[in-house]
């Protein structure tokens, strides 16, 4: 696999599996273009480590992903963008009849509505080199519900629509377009919180994340940002030319339930 030529932009990819994607296409050779709404010298850090392992160039550029014009703004910085993955993502988890208004809001921005702007900008520049791939980075949450997370269960959801709306609109041409679904990832952010919840159910490590964390996942395993990564680069081949439109489940059997 060689994507050398190629330029990927990753939103949300300063940590967890936006980062991890970054790498992943940045081993096979693509170019690429980190994002978060910061600008600290340890974001382009990152962009400069990926160059010197790789080979690649590698950038980061700062742009807030709850507004559409930094959105688009991002894609006009960079210039090309042969693949595009948003994953940039938050969430809050509270009962719908007391869920923030801002909350809700938020959540519908960075997590579905910045996927639509960035697309909208990034499908010119691919028709252009003749060539793309759109890759968003939805969850088993935009195939299944749970309580509590209804906006990002439907922000989800809306990824999974829309990149199917994506797929037909381009499917004459020689670009894709897919989700990733994963179930839960050991990132960072999730690593960070099994020690209390060790705490707070007085549980061991393994126990903790079998019986606690892992409750919906049948594979009692975390996913990983590098198979996140990997199935990316997969999207990105000769081989998945005709998938488009479609679901790619990282989620050890949840959705299979």
């Amino acid at each position: 696999m060689d994507l050398a030529g190629k330029t990927a932009i990753i939103t949300g990819s300063n940590s967890g599996i936006g980062l991890g994607v970054a790498w992943e296409l940045a081993r096979v050779g693509a170019d690429v273009i980190l994002n978060s709404f910061t600008n600290r010298d340890k974001d382009h850090a990152l962009a400069e480590s990926i160059a010197r392992e790789t080979g690649v160039t590698a950038r980061y550029i700062s742009a807030d992903m709850s507004e559409g014009d930094d959105c688009r703004a991002l894609i006009e910085e960079a210039g090309v963008c042969d693949i595009l993955v948003n994953n940039a993502g938050i969430q809050h988890v509270s009962p719908i009849d007391q869920f923030p208004t801002d909350k809700w809001d938020a959540i519908i921005a960075i997590n579905m509505n910045s996927a639509f702007h960035t697309t909208a900008a990034a499908l010119p520049m691919m028709r252009e080199s003749g060539w793309g791939r759109v890759i968003n980075i939805a969850s088993a949450h935009g195939l299944t519900a749970s309580p509590y997370k209804a906006a990002y269960v439907a922000a989800k959801h809306g990824v999974v629509g829309m990149s199917k709306v994506i797929a037909l609109e381009t499917a004459e041409e020689p670009i894709t377009c897919n989700a990733i679904c994963p179930g839960y990832v050991l990132t960072p952010l999730v690593e960070a919180q099994i020690p209390d919840t060790m705490k707070e159910y007085g549980m061991d490590r393994d126990t903790v994340i079998r019986d606690v964390m892992l409750t919906r996942q049948p594979s009692k395993e975390f996913a990983t940002v590098e198979q996140i990564g990997g199935t990316t680069v997969f999207l990105c081949s000769d081989a998945a030319a005709q998938i488009t439109g479609t679901t790619i489940s990282v989620d050890g059997g949840w959705t299979a339930l």
